[in-house]
């Protein structure tokens, strides 16, 4: 018997289970004895995993961008590779030599002064190189002013007043001459005889100079100098240098007198003098440098 439409049916052999219209949406669990729509289920796992993949690389680009930006700061922050400011400009002048000031600076050194050859000439203590005429005087001839004087004989003595004229000698030995050393040098009939006389200090070689009025060191010929101021008038000079003082008697060899007139005795003598200047001064260079190389 049907009682209208729309209400159960009923079948043979029994009650029917009614039939569920309920459809599983996507993302919700299936109606209690429905069965499951898989491929809705599907579509939904893959939409998920899509979203997380999705927010993965969103946050790996923000990362990116921010560690650019730090560094992009830290660029910022110290400068340019080449040294100069962020401003592009040079450090100012005050800031390099305030970097200079920092160096460590050391003190100017300079090498002692080199000796005074006077100092080895001027004491017997200190003037100990070996002494002689022929030692002081060398070679066979002198040269000056283009005009060359051929040397003569030499001597040497330890008798200083046995070697001069006048009140000369007692001068000398009055001062404790220890020797006087000669030697001749002689051109076209001009001849002059320097005679150095050795004190052991130069105050005493000093005030013989000074001292000095009259009397001269004898001529010394010889050697192919003819015999010359013996009785004739000569001219003679004086000086003193460290603890030598020196003499010259120069005249001709013929026997004329000396007169003012006679130029070539003048510079003859002159000549001579400064020769023994000369080799007194290169014997204390050479005393002076041996010190020198072996202190």
């Amino acid at each position: 018997m049907s009682f209208g439409q729309g209400g159960p049916q009923w079948g043979s052999g029994g009650q029917q289970q009614p039939q569920s219209d309920w459809v599983t949406q996507p993302g919700m669990p299936p109606a209690p004895g429905a069965t499951p729509d898989w491929a809705a289920l599907a579509e939904a796992s893959e939409s998920r995993a899509k979203r997380r993949r999705l927010l993965m690389v969103g946050g790996g680009a923000l990362a990116t961008v921010a560690v650019a930006a730090v560094v992009a700061i830290a660029v910022v922050s110290t400068g340019s590779d080449d040294g100069t400011p962020d401003d592009g400009k040079a450090p100012a002048a005050s800031d390099t030599a305030s970097t200079a000031s920092q160096q460590p600076t050391f003190a100017e050194t300079k090498p002692p002064p080199p000796p005074d050859p006077k100092d080895y000439i001027s004491s017997a203590d200190k003037d100990k190189a070996p002494l002689s005429a022929a030692g002081l005087f060398p070679g066979k001839d002198f040269t000056k002013g283009g005009a060359t004087y051929k040397k003569g004989a030499t001597s040497e003595t330890k008798d200083c007043g046995s070697v001069t004229n006048g009140p000369l000698g007692a001068l000398l030995e009055g001062n404790d001459c220890t020797r006087v050393l000669r030697a001749t040098y002689e051109k076209d009939g001009v001849a002059v005889t320097v005679g150095v006389a050795v004190f052991d200090t130069e105050k005493q070689a000093t005030k013989v100079k000074d001292a000095y009025k009259k009397g001269t060191v004898k001529s010394l010929s010889g050697k192919g100098v003819a015999a010359f101021c013996n009785t004739t008038i000569c001219r003679s000079t004086t000086n003193s240098y460290g603890r030598y003082a020196y003499f010259t008697v120069g005249g001709f060899t013929s026997g004329k007198d000396v007169t003012t007139k006679d130029k070539k005795v003048f510079t003859a003598g002159d000549a001579i003098a400064g020769l023994a200047f000369q080799r007194i001064h290169q014997r204390g260079e050479a005393q002076a440098s041996a010190a020198v190389q072996n202190p």
